[in-house]
C-alpha cells in the first residue's frame, strides 16, 4: 500500500475524458491493502458448495429455476476494484461525453481523485457482489458473482462470529440475485433504460426525478425479494449477524458515515428494508410464490405508492 503512489496517479491523472480510469483503477489500488487470498482447499470447497447449495435452496424455496453465473470469483480487494473501475466507467461514460466544464485538467483530476477515493472505499467494504454487467456490450456478457475474501474473513473476525456461517449467509444473499436476474431476462434491459434515461437528462443539465423514482422503486423490489428468499431459503437463523453487522456500520467514525451517505449506502439500506416489508406483506396474504408475479414483466412491478401497499398491488396482479 502506497499512499505516495496513489496521490501521484491522482495528480498526473491524464487523457481527453472526464476521469482518468487507468488512474483510477491504480490510485485506489495502491493506496489498499489488498488482502490475503491464501485460500485451503477445504475453503475453496466450502465457497462452491455454499453457492451450490444456496442456489438449490433457493430455487426450491422461490419456485425458480436459474443457474448462477459461469464467472464465480473468490477475489481479494484489488481485484474487486479493477472489475468495479470497468462498471463504474460503463456506467459514467454518458455524463462523461455529455459534460463540458471551463477547466479540464483540473476537473480531471479531481474526478479522478474523487472516482479512486470511492472504490478504495468500497474495495475495503464489500463482502460479495452479484454484478448483472449493465450497459456491458456484446453478446458474451454472463452476469458474475464475486467474494472479497479478505473482507468475508476480517468482518467475521471483527464480529467475533463463526467464519463459516458468515461466508455461507453472505454466498445465500449473493445466489438470491441471480435468481432474479434468472426469473426475468427481462430485469437487466429494464435496468438499463433506467439508468441510462436517468443520467441522460442529468448529463443535459436536468434532474429527472420520475426516472430516478422508477429506478429506486425496481432496487427496492430486487433487494426486497432478495432479503424474502434469505428468510426463506437460509439455513439458520441470521438475526444475530445482521444486528450485529448493522452495529458495526452505525459505529463508524463521522468520516466513514459521510462517505457512505455520499455513495447512497444509506438508501440501500433502505431499499432492503422497504422492500422487504412489501414482500413479507404479499407472502403473508398469499405465500412466498405469489411475490413471483414481480418478474412476469416490467408491469408487474410495483409502483413506487404499492411498495407501501402490497394489498393494492395483489388486487391489480392477482385479483
Amino acid at each position: 500500500m502506497s499512499l505516495y503512489r496513489s496521490v501521484r496517479a491522482v495528480t498526473g491523472a491524464s487523457g481527453t475524458g472526464a476521469i482518468d480510469w487507468d488512474a483510477v483503477a491504480e490510485a485506489a489500488c495502491a493506496s489498499t491493502d489488498p488482502g490475503a487470498l491464501d485460500l485451503s482447499e477445504t475453503e475453496r470447497e466450502g465457497y462452491a458448495a455454499d453457492v451450490r447449495e444456496a442456489r438449490a435452496a433457493v430455487s426450491a424455496v422461490g419456485d425458480v429455476d436459474f443457474d448462477v453465473p459461469r464467472t464465480v470469483e473468490i477475489q481479494n480487494r484489488h481485484h474487486w476494484i479493477d472489475a468495479n473501475v470497468e462498471t463504474f466507467s460503463r456506467v459514467m461514460r454518458p455524463l462523461e461525453e455529455h459534460t463540458e466544464v471551463a477547466l479540464p485538467g483540473v476537473s480531471r483530476v479531481l474526478n479522478t481523485g474523487t472516482m479512486s477515493f470511492m472504490l478504495a472505499f468500497l474495495g475495503r467494504n464489500v463482502l460479495g457482489q452479484y454484478d448483472p454487467l449493465l450497459l456491458a456490450e456484446g453478446e458474451d456478457t454472463d452476469h458474475a458473482l464475486y467474494f472479497v475474501h479478505p473482507n468475508i474473513r476480517s468482518v467475521a473476525d471483527t464480529l467475533d462470529v463463526e467464519y463459516e456461517r458468515f461466508r455461507r449467509w453472505i454466498a445465500f444473499h449473493e445466489v438470491t440475485h441471480a435468481a432474479e436476474f434468472g426469473a426475468a431476462p427481462w430485469l437487466s434491459d429494464h435496468l438499463e433504460a433506467q439508468m441510462e434515461d436517468g443520467i441522460e437528462t442529468l448529463a443535459g443539465g436536468r434532474l429527472d426525478r420520475e426516472s430516478f423514482r422508477e429506478l429506486d422503486a425496481t432496487m427496492t423490489v430486487v433487494e426486497g425479494y432478495a432479503e424474502l428468499l434469505m428468510d426463506h431459503a437460509f439455513d439458520g437463523e441470521y438475526a444475530d449477524l445482521r444486528a450485529k453487522l448493522d452495529a458495526r456500520r452505525q459505529g463508524r467514525g463521522p468520516i466513514a458515515s459521510f462517505v457512505r451517505r455520499a455513495l447512497g449506502l444509506g438508501v440501500k439500506r433502505r431499499q432492503y428494508e422497504r422492500g422487504k416489508a412489501f414482500f413479507e406483506r404479499v407472502a403473508d396474504q398469499r405465500g412466498v410464490e405469489a411475490a413471483n408475479a414481480v418478474w412476469d414483466g416490467p408491469e408487474n412491478l410495483p409502483s413506487d405508492a404499492e411498495l407501501d401497499d402490497a394489498d393494492a398491488w395483489l388486487r391489480r396482479v392477482d385479483p
